[in-house]
């Protein structure tokens, strides 16, 4: 399995510096404005860099000054290196974004490098200075190997969030059937989604339909038929009823379970090769948070997981090791991995979120 080793980041928003080891289950914890949020934004940008909307992102989150540790006179540039693991060595990416007139951000430097295993000195791929979007599309275009891989890498390091469930979401409108490659950010298409696991994986389609059915017990299935346009949404019936009832007949909770489960569960092929979600815990039963936690723990099986928390209950379903405490220093976000040995006497008589609620482990307010 690919995945995302080590992440080094300097000046971007609350963090200064830090340099982490990720491991396949990582999970976040820290209070209000602590930047575990400011980490799953970092990947956010990613996303949109790799799509081609670098520029466009930075002018939706207010602009450079909004992005750089407390503003350019302060942190004049951002520096990032991500190292994947994969199978044959090590794929390094590293950028360096400088801010310039306009309140923007350019590429001061973007650098690809793979180290084969076995080897001493990595081969590199200087993509050049100057530019306001990427030039990783472009070099992959051009059959450069290393911006290959990590151009696929890099695609699939997505951030998922559920949080809007109001009645205009996207996930309670209609979808293009056709728009099923992959799952949207916000679950925009989720009903096209279902409709192709429905269609080419019974089996997938089966274990997400009953595992919903274990945290809603009224839900039975879904009803998911194609309009004349080719456009389908998230129908659904009741136990023991024959009526249908649309996507704004669900709770805000049950929908982002949905949504969860789905992303979740999907076929190991379609899986990304890493997971990001920022406070899964919103709006879910304790219950469904005890079943959504043992789903982490087993796609962490078969991909990379980020998530960040502030729950208790949700913490108390994951071991020391996989967790981050974030803790703001001064102006800094400072990320702390927990040492699983240095807390057994604690863990004799406490869970991990009683532990984490007496601020032994920091990530608290204190």
């Amino acid at each position: 399995m690919n995945r995302l080793q080590r992440i080094t980041l300097n000046g971007f928003k609350s963090i200064k510096a830090i340099d982490i080891e990720l491991r396949p289950l990582n999970i976040l914890i820290g209070a209000n404005g602590a930047g575990k949020s400011n980490l799953i934004s970092f990947f956010k940008m990613l996303n949109e860099m790799m799509a081609g909307r670098f520029q466009q992102y930075i002018g939706m989150s207010g602009r450079a000054q909004s992005l750089l540790h407390f503003g350019p006179k302060v942190t004049p540039q951002i520096e990032a290196k991500l190292e994947f693991e994969v199978e044959n060595g090590v794929d390094t990416y590293d950028l360096r974004l400088f801010h310039a007139a306009g309140d923007t951000l350019f590429f001061a430097e973007e650098t690809l490098s793979f180290l084969q295993t076995g080897r001493t000195s990595p081969r590199i791929d200087h993509l050049g200075a100057g530019h306001q979007e990427t030039k990783i599309t472009e070099a992959a275009e051009e059959g450069k190997q290393t911006a290959k891989a990590l151009k696929y890498l890099l695609d699939r390091c997505r951030v998922y969030h559920f949080h809007d469930t109001s009645s205009t979401a996207g996930v309670r409108q209609s979808c293009y059937v056709g728009d099923n490659r992959w799952l949207m950010p916000d679950a925009g298409n989720l009903a096209a989604l279902l409709l192709k696991f429905r269609e080419d994986n019974i089996s997938a389609y089966q274990r997400i339909v009953g595992t919903i059915r274990l945290i809603a017990p009224f839900f039975d299935d879904f009803v998911l038929e194609p309009d004349s346009s080719n456009r389908v949404i998230l129908n659904w019936q009741e136990k023991e009823s024959d009526r249908v009832f649309g996507p704004h007949q669900f709770s805000d909770g049950t929908l982002r379970v949905i949504c969860l489960v789905t992303l979740l569960l999907q076929p190991e092929d379609k899986l990304p090769e890493l997971i990001v979600v920022d406070e899964p815990e919103l709006g879910l039963h304790p219950y469904a948070l005890n079943v959504v936690a043992a789903l982490f723990s087993k796609a962490s099986l078969h991909t990379q997981i980020l998530i960040s928390t502030q729950s208790i209950s949700l913490l108390d379903n994951f071991d020391p090791e996989n967790v981050i405490a974030v803790n703001r220093e001064g102006k800094e976000s400072q990320f702390k991995r927990l040492n699983p040995r240095v807390l057994e006497t604690w863990l004799d008589e406490y869970s991990l979120g009683e532990i984490w609620e007496k601020n032994i482990i920091g990530g608290g307010p204190h």
